[in-house]
């Protein structure tokens, strides 16, 4: 038995990771049709309607996401690329929070740098952005991913037979942040369990904390406590507590709640397509255009919202101030303005960035992490399962869910 199956609790981890459980619940892990065609004939009739994206693909219950439900606001919901494009570069009309962050205030994901705009923004992610850049992806690979990935293997690489997304695609991503953070392996499931009781996964993390301002390592947490900020006035000031608790709240839920389903989405659209799988077996130069086009053609998260600061006329709508747009990466990223034949999973197509990862000043900080995972935790697949292919005596996985989109089980049998 590998170390990590050890302390690894499989049935806690598909309780956790369960698209259909409490965790996505509320962002509609249980819707099961496919909303691409709706998306389509909205984005055909105009760039941007008046409701939310739910709403106008016939979803009935309320959920919730990012920037919903907000009832006393009106809402509008983008479609085509362009008007999405343009909402998430015009930070000055299209703010990421509704208020101001409070840094002074309790530690939460929304009082991080997600939520600052303009020069504010900009200091505070220009201290952690050089542990992000691609060029650094070998340090998250060394310390982190690659032992992740391989105990994740072990324990099932004798067997014959494996179910991908949740006890492997799942457990790669909290494992990796998790261990970035210096917390112990045997906690990361904590970790996540408390994902929405802030105040519980401080009374893990601040011990770290504290520990890493006296005897800094060769972890993110120790980059943070190390960093210095300038104020507005150009004043110096290493970072609190409370900025480092809320930024260690907003990487973990990013970090462990997308890039699983994400890789379950790749290994799904291969596995479902073997001549596209045994073209990347052999030539692993196709795996990173594979998942590139994973994120464009299926995004986990499908939909991010901007609140809209001042009246303004947009791709023919009013948006009064005050308002939410609802920017639908789903149906922008299949937008035939910008994509031939964009609702096909062409791992050959011709280069093009989507907004998978968001957008303008943004755009997702941890993404070349998360390719990191992908590319590491695929290649290992392909490297040691030989013939891997789905269980053809298993329910093939599909694609579910509204707001946090993934695959379901991912049986499959090698060898």
């Amino acid at each position: 038995m590998s170390p990590t199956r050890d302390v690894l609790d499989v049935d806690r981890v598909r309780e956790l990771f369960d698209l259909r459980g409490s965790f996505v619940a509320q962002a509609g892990g249980g819707y099961e049709d496919d909303p691409y065609p709706i998306w389509r004939s909205l984005r055909e009739r105009a760039p941007v309607h008046e409701g939310t994206v739910h709403e106008l693909t016939g979803v009935d219950e309320p959920l919730l996401f990012h920037g919903l439900p907000e009832p006393d606001r009106p809402h509008f919901s983008a479609f085509a690329h362009a008007a999405c494009d343009r909402a998430y570069r015009d930070g000055e009309v299209f703010a990421s929070s509704p208020e101001a962050v409070d840094l002074d205030g309790a530690p939460a994901v929304t009082n991080s740098m997600l939520s600052m705009g303009g020069e504010r923004h900009r200091r505070y992610r220009a201290l952690v952005q050089p542990s992000f850049v691609p060029a650094k992806a070998r340090w998250w690979i060394r310390n982190w991913i690659e032992r992740t990935v391989h105990l994740l293997i072990d324990a099932f690489a004798d067997q014959g037979r494996a179910e991908l997304n949740v006890d492997f695609c799942a457990a790669i991503p909290v494992l990796t942040i998790t261990g970035a953070f210096g917390i112990p392996l045997e906690r990361a499931l904590d970790v996540r369990a408390a994902a929405r009781r802030p105040q519980d996964v401080l009374r893990i993390l601040g011990p770290i904390v504290a520990e890493r301002r006296e005897r800094p390592r060769d972890d993110l947490i120790s980059v943070l406590v190390e960093a210095e900020v300038k104020d507005a006035d150009g004043t110096p000031h290493r970072l609190t507590d409370t900025e480092i608790h809320s930024f260690a709240l907003l990487l973990l839920a990013a970090g462990s709640g997308t890039t699983w389903k994400q890789m379950g989405i790749t290994l799904a659209a291969l596995l479902q397509r073997p001549h596209v799988l045994a073209a990347v077996r052999e030539d692993r130069a196709l795996l990173r255009p594979a998942i590139e086009e994973s994120t464009r053609w299926q995004p986990t998260d499908p939909m991010f919202s901007r609140w809209v600061t001042r009246d303004t006329d947009f791709f023919g709508v009013r948006l009064p101030k005050g308002a939410v747009l609802h920017i639908s990466i789903g149906a922008a990223n299949r937008d035939p303005a910008r994509w031939e034949n964009p609702d096909e999973y062409d791992v050959h197509r011709p280069p093009k960035a989507s907004l998978a990862f968001g957008g303008g000043p943004h755009i997702c900080l941890g993404m070349h992490v998360a390719r990191a995972e992908m590319l590491t935790g695929i290649g290992a697949l392909l490297d040691r399962l030989p013939n891997l292919r789905l269980d053809p005596d298993a329910e093939p996985p599909r694609f579910i869910g509204f707001y946090e989109r993934g695959a379901t089980a991912i049986p499959v049998v090698f060898g």
